[in-house]
């Protein structure tokens, strides 16, 4: 029995949103560890402007508040409902799709998801100041991880399942190539200080942003350098949020698709070529291309994909 498409599309952006906020709390992560710093000069101190960046919200934010100060991009990536992708905007993104498609989920994914809803608008109504930015970015780390334990636990192994699922693999590895490019492209754009203290200091805090610095050293022991990092996030399948793994994942997703369907479309041939492509690519090969100029081709071949899912699946009857 096929989906109707609708339900397809309220599914899959559930996890787009959800994993999207999750991603919006790590950037503010990366931007608040990396402001520990001190400032040694040469320019390179833009780390905030790095996260609006990467977030793709730049151009709003300098119309609303003028100046990249950190409590202004806190509020503004965190509470701001002008701001599409903050935080709360996500969630109540992710509640109202899910209000739709309710009957689709069980009652345990819809609690874990209004739950968040209720908590995030409690939140909002507390005094600014009184809030730490740790306290932010923990809550929506945690809360993410319950809603898709939840989903992973308890919801039938069907079409419903992989859209939510092939939502968070390719909004996980948008994402990660985001916040990799923030990293080495705008944080870091003099190589005087490649393998200096503050660019190890610098991945070190991405790992720990993304939940990989243990897992980092369990793969590669202690030693830290630019090549290893790149291959860990980008080329690992090992690494959950690698791209890499990411793209597995949804290969696997549009796959079972396929099979439920009984015919192929030109999204599984996308996710197909470019899968392969991460599976024969070298960190030598990406570094010879330049980390950036990857990691901006490659969002736009996960944006393709995207649209190429959105065709196949979330206009008119899926099928």
């Amino acid at each position: 029995m096929t989906m109707l498409s609708r339900t397809a599309d309220n599914l899959y952006w559930i996890a787009r949103y959800l994993e999207r906020a999750e991603t919006t709390a790590r950037l503010l992560e990366v931007g608040g560890r990396n402001a520990l710093m001190p400032n040694i000069g040469g320019g390179y101190r833009n780390e905030w402007d790095a996260i609006l960046l990467a977030s793709g919200t730049g151009e709003r934010f300098i119309e609303k508040y003028d100046e990249p100060v950190q409590r202004n991009i806190e509020t503004y990536m965190f509470f701001d409902r002008d701001n599409p992708s903050s935080i709360l905007s996500c969630i109540e993104a992710a509640r109202e799709n899910a209000r739709i498609v309710r009957t689709a989920l069980t009652t345990q994914v819809w609690d874990a998801i209004n739950t968040a809803f209720q908590e995030i608008r409690e939140m909002a109504r507390q005094e600014r100041s009184k809030i730490e930015l740790s306290t932010m970015t923990d809550w929506t780390t945690r809360t993410s991880a319950l809603i898709r334990g939840a989903i992973l636990g308890t919801l039938l192994r069907r079409d419903g399942f992989y859209f939510l699922n092939l939502g968070y693999y390719l909004e996980r590895a948008d994402n990660t190539a985001r916040l990799l490019d923030v990293k080495y492209y705008v944080l870091l754009p003099q190589t005087a200080y490649v393998g200096s203290g503050l660019d190890n200091y610098q991945w070190a805090t991405l790992l720990r942003a993304m939940s990989a610095y243990r897992s980092f050293n369990w793969a590669y022991g202690a030693e830290m350098t630019p090549a290893r990092i790149a291959h860990f996030l980008i080329l690992n399948p090992a690494c959950p949020r690698s791209l890499r793994s990411s793209i597995i994942g949804a290969t696997e997703q549009l796959e079972a698709l396929q099979r439920g369907y009984g015919h192929s479309t030109e999204a599984q041939a996308q996710v197909r070529r470019l899968l392969g492509e991460l599976s024969e690519a070298s960190v030598e090969d990406i570094f010879e291309e330049g980390l950036h100029e990857f990691l901006t081709r490659f969002i736009r071949e996960v944006g393709s994909l995207g649209a190429a899912v959105r065709d196949a699946y979330l206009t008119g009857e899926a099928r």
